[in-house]
């Protein structure tokens, strides 16, 4: 067994007791809450208090999704359906109202209800398969001589009433401990899993959850292919195509001059042939912009890599793809420009002196994070660069992720499902 797997078996001890704990004494407290106050719906208190409750459900079920992506890489989607937060009493009866016909709240109290019972049995024995090796030892240790002349104590199976019995318990913890040194790390995960099979939606719920979603997600493509066009548009107006006009002009008036004044005739020759130049360049950025031409012919790792030569900030890539395996050239495109705009950001915002790219692929997604050691304050939300690549990313079911507390580090992490070929 190597140190990460015993690390992890040892640390699957104290997560259990903490969840065992939290199972037993939140699970059966928020429960309880509840219930009561739905039944006092009728009399109109519960009308106040029930979305209170639920609300503090909704975070106790969130927390155990978190800890169980976090500690067994188990995910638990939800699907809450929103809640108006209208003020007034009208208000609170809307929110009450919407909050009981969502089936995400019966789901989360059939969660509660196996979670104090089967849950906290799951939980609680990673650090039983540990402790009993202490015990087992302790009782070795002389400790059995107080407790035999009591009429002993069962140690599972072996009656401790000997020095003998003693040692036959310690060996038994000692088996136990070796035991959970294997298991307990799926002990745990089978925790998370039925929680998973509990809190997680209903394949309608999913459905409805994804049509909204796809909706959402059709539209921002839409506007986004739509102000792509107006930037393209505008580029070419502003660009190639008043450089490409001067140069015409510029060819009309040689071609009055060439005969009376050949010398201005060459100088506006050198001057049409820098504009041509200019043009050409210009062209070249913005069939860029739309589809670089190293993405198409070498792929996404190649490309990131010659984006990051053109950075003025050191940039180091990691690039663990298999070779010659490539995701479909949509897929492609989207994460180059994801990768493309937080590079930008970093060089512009964060003051960095240091940036990083990883990409990577793995149970059937394309991972990319974009890092660096600069001031932090990063964020999605309306006006800024990372939420326009949060809706390019959403049109292929992708996730963007975002830390970057005060003074930093900043890590943008990308991930949009996918299959190579």
């Amino acid at each position: 067994m190597n140190t990460a797997k015993a690390r992890d078996a040892l640390l699957a001890g104290p997560r259990g007791f903490a969840l065992g704990l939290v199972s037993i004494v939140g699970s059966i407290l928020l429960f309880t809450l509840t219930v009561v106050s739905i039944g006092l719906i009728p009399i109109g208190v519960g009308v106040l208090a029930t979305p209170l409750v639920v609300e503090r459900v909704r975070a106790h079920a969130n927390f155990r999704r978190e800890l169980a992506a976090r500690w067994s890489g188990v995910r638990i989607p939800s699907a809450y359906r929103p809640v108006p937060h209208r003020p007034g009493l009208a208000g609170w009866v809307e929110r009450c109202t919407v909050m009981l016909r969502d089936p995400a709240t019966w789901h989360d109290l059939r969660w509660m209800l196996a979670d104090m019972t089967a849950g906290f049995v799951t939980a609680l024995l990673p650090p039983v398969l540990i402790l009993y090796m202490v015990y087992g030892w302790v009782l070795a240790l002389g400790v059995w001589r107080p407790i035999a002349d009591a009429g002993g104590d069962w140690f599972l199976f072996v009656h401790v009433v000997s020095q003998g019995t003693a040692y036959a318990a310690a060996a038994l913890g000692t088996a136990m401990f070796v035991l959970g040194m294997f298991v307990n790390p799926a002990l745990l995960r089978g925790h998370f899993q039925l929680a998973r099979a509990l809190l997680a939606p209903s394949r309608e719920a999913e459905l409805a959850q994804r049509v909204d979603r796809l909706t959402e997600t059709r539209h921002d493509a839409v506007d986004t292919s739509a102000a792509e066009l107006r930037r393209i548009e505008r580029d070419l107006h502003d660009g190639a195509q008043a450089r490409l006009v001067a140069m015409g002009m510029n060819l009309g008036t040689i071609e009055a001059l060439v005969e009376t004044d050949p010398a201005k005739a060459k100088q506006l020759l050198a001057r049409a042939r820098a504009s041509s130049a200019e043009a050409l360049t210009e062209l070249r950025d913005l069939v860029r912009g739309i589809h670089p031409p190293v993405l198409a012919e070498r792929g996404l790792a190649d490309a990131v890599r010659a984006l990051a030569l053109r950075l003025p900030v050191p940039t180091d890539v990691s690039v663990d793809l298999p070779e010659r395996a490539r995701a479909e050239a949509p897929v492609e495109s989207a994460a180059y420009f994801a990768v493309s705009e937080a590079l930008t950001n970093a060089v512009k915002h964060a003051d960095a002196d240091s940036i990083w790219v990883d990409l990577s692929y793995g149970s059937g997604a394309l991972r990319v994070s974009v890092g660096d050691n600069g001031k932090g304050g990063a964020r999605t939300g309306a006006g800024t660069g990372l939420s326009g690549v949060e809706r390019r990313l959403g049109t292929f079911d992708g996730v963007l992720a975002v830390s970057s507390p005060a003074g930093g580090p900043t890590l943008v992490t990308m991930e949009i499902p996918c299959e190579l070929s």
